[in-house]
């Protein structure tokens, strides 16, 4: 479907659609005033440890493969002249409310997807809670920055007790300043790449319950591995970039396996993901904020498909959706596209309503619980990452 571009008024800037715009933004005005929410970089022998990792070169951490970005003027262009792409709902989105004795029972394995990248997974005996965001912005402040279209489907005071948090990387729809101090009482571990401690100590959590990951490297809980495994994307908070690092996370028991892809775009070590972790029962991974401008830092719906199928999953869960405007592509296009090509490569889809919950290998129905609006098809609008080609055949 296309659509016509509108006139200025009628335009819905999606604020948040560059990251890069917010931190940047972020550090012009709260670097010089202390901003507690920005966090506080590296030093001492954590800086030591990160500058020992395969991952940091010349002064910073780097993916495997270039990043190619498109064009800065035609990205400001669609800042100020936005575009007709509806980027957020126009009506009350159908969220099931949870609340802590939905929790009660202790299964094999279950997800919760709680919006965007927010989700509560329970495997084997283990409760863990990844990228949480309960705060209304994602931003390093309160007044301004893309704004939650909805409040959380799980009220934080309902919040059943958590054995591990995971932040699979700095950036602020992922790791919420707000969030972290009301988990802090909360006891829980906290396991996160490289460097992002600095920001968790400053903010108050205690070093002894942090746990800082290179990729491939693991740690142990009650006999679950979580293992901190290679993305492409890139990191920070403020004027520092790239001196934390990025991953996914991958959680193998005795009998399930869930991988979880953090931010990412398409790259090789998916396949080798899949080798040696894999196979998956379930696949969590990011398929919003997508663009020609930035295929090197995010999936897009097609090639999610095919991350899916190079970690050797079972039963996809799409997340980095429906709860912030981060991209000009219409809000519900992200679940469109991945439907489309899930079923021209016969791949099992997870359909969940914010709030719902997900048993694997039980399927819920498929419900399409959100509206027709206009979005365009892979065909029309197609996100490749650079560099990888080899890897979409």
């Amino acid at each position: 479907m296309r659509f016509k571009l509108p006139s200025l008024k009628a335009v819905r800037f999606p604020m948040a659609a560059v990251l890069e715009v917010m931190t940047l933004g972020g550090a012009i005005l709260f670097g010089m005033t202390g901003c507690n929410s920005l966090g506080r970089s590296p030093e001492g022998e954590r800086q030591a440890r990160l500058e020992r990792s395969p991952q940091w070169q010349s002064g910073k951490f780097v993916n495997r493969y270039e990043r190619v970005d498109g064009s800065r003027f035609s990205l400001l262009k669609d800042l100020l002249f936005g575009n007709a792409a509806p980027t957020r709902p126009t009506d009350t989105l159908p969220v099931q409310t949870r609340r802590r004795s939905d929790f009660d029972s202790a299964p094999g394995l279950r997800t919760t997807w709680l919006g965007h990248s927010t989700l509560i997974v329970e495997i084997e005996g283990q409760r863990l809670l990844i990228d949480p965001v309960w705060g209304e912005r994602a931003s390093p402040v309160s007044f301004a920055g893309p704004e939650r279209w909805y409040p959380s489907p799980l009220p934080f005071d309902e919040l059943p007790e958590i054995d591990a948090v995971l932040i699979s990387h700095d950036h602020y729809d992922h790791l919420d300043y707000p969030t972290v101090l009301k988990l802090i009482p909360r006891g829980a571990r906290w396991i996160v790449p490289l460097g992002v401690g600095a920001h968790l100590e400053a903010w108050g959590v205690p070093a002894a319950q942090i746990v800082e990951l290179d990729w491939w490297g693991s740690t142990e809980l009650s006999g679950l591995t979580i293992t901190a495994t290679p993305a492409r994307h890139f990191s920070g908070r403020g004027l520092r970039q790239d001196q934390t690092l990025w991953c996914g996370f991958a959680l193998t028991g005795v009998q399930r396996r869930v991988y979880y892809s953090g931010d990412t775009a398409l790259f090789d070590d998916l396949a080798t993901i899949g080798e040696r972790l894999g196979p998956f029962d379930l696949t969590m991974i990011e398929v919003g904020a997508y663009d020609r401008r930035w295929t090197d830092v995010h999936l897009g719906p097609e090639q999610a498909v095919r991350a899916h199928q190079l970690v050797k999953g079972n039963i996809l869960l799409p997340v980095h959706w429906g709860l912030f405007s981060l991209g000009f592509h219409g809000w519900t296009e992200p679940m469109e596209r991945v439907l489309a090509a899930a079923k021209e490569h016969d791949i099992s889809v997870a359909v969940l309503r914010p709030g719902e919950s997900l048993s694997p290998p039980e399927l819920p129905m498929q419900d399409r619980w959100w509206p027709e609006v206009p979005w365009l098809s892979g065909k029309v609008d197609p996100i490749h990452s650079s560099g990888v080609e080899h890897l979409m055949h």
